[in-house]
């Protein structure tokens, strides 16, 4: 009889995490277990749906003449994406990245905040750190170049929690990468064919 490894050490349930943001050119902390500090500012409490990690590709096969089944594929496209939900709608940094406002944009006079949408909004990249902790296994992404490419509806009733549902794209860095991770994971044991 077959005897079928498995290690339940090294599944992961995202069971915890969060989510920050930085400008442009910020470092990454580079690891998990290390707090990001200013610049980088937290995204607050997320919704129960986690961190939902996007791959969006397309390719391109190449069948010869009289083949039926192609001799080659190339990736013609490799997009990732992260999607998330903050939950905590009045923290000023969330609010900054929802409408693409500056931060000191945001301050309140008289207790009052102010702001108007544009309808000719500028592009808006910054940095991101997302980190996902499930016991020993912490996963840390770092998209030094990313952007808010999508916002959901934004639901204000009794029953429901309002949130920021947002896609954020992880555009190519100078040298061309798009995600950095930074993982701490259990060692994976040996093979030994049982």
């Amino acid at each position: 009889m077959v005897n079928i490894t498995r290690a339940a050490d090294l599944m992961e349930v995202g069971a915890n995490g969060g989510g920050w943001a930085a400008p442009l050119g910020t470092a990454s902390p580079g690891d998990p277990q290390i707090q990001p500090l200013a610049p980088w500012a937290p995204l607050g409490g997320i919704s129960e749906d986690g961190l939902t990690q996007g791959f969006d590709e397309e390719s391109q096969e190449y069948t010869p003449w009289g083949y039926t089944s192609p001799i080659r594929t190339t990736i013609t496209k490799s997009l990732r994406t992260f999607k998330v939900t903050v939950w905590e709608t009045s923290r000023v940094t969330v609010r900054s990245l929802q409408y693409r406002i500056p931060v000191v944009d945001l301050a309140p006079t008289a207790g009052l905040t102010t702001f108007a949408e544009t309808a000719s909004p500028l592009p808006d990249r910054r940095a991101w750190w997302f980190i996902v902790v499930d016991g020993a296994t912490q996963l840390g992404f770092y998209v030094p170049q990313g952007e808010i490419s999508d916002r959901a509806d934004v639901v204000h009733k009794q029953d429901q929690m309002a949130g920021f549902e947002w896609t954020i794209t992880a555009y190519p860095d100078d040298d061309g990468n798009t995600v950095y991770h930074a993982d701490r994971v259990p060692e994976t044991p040996a093979y030994t064919g049982s």
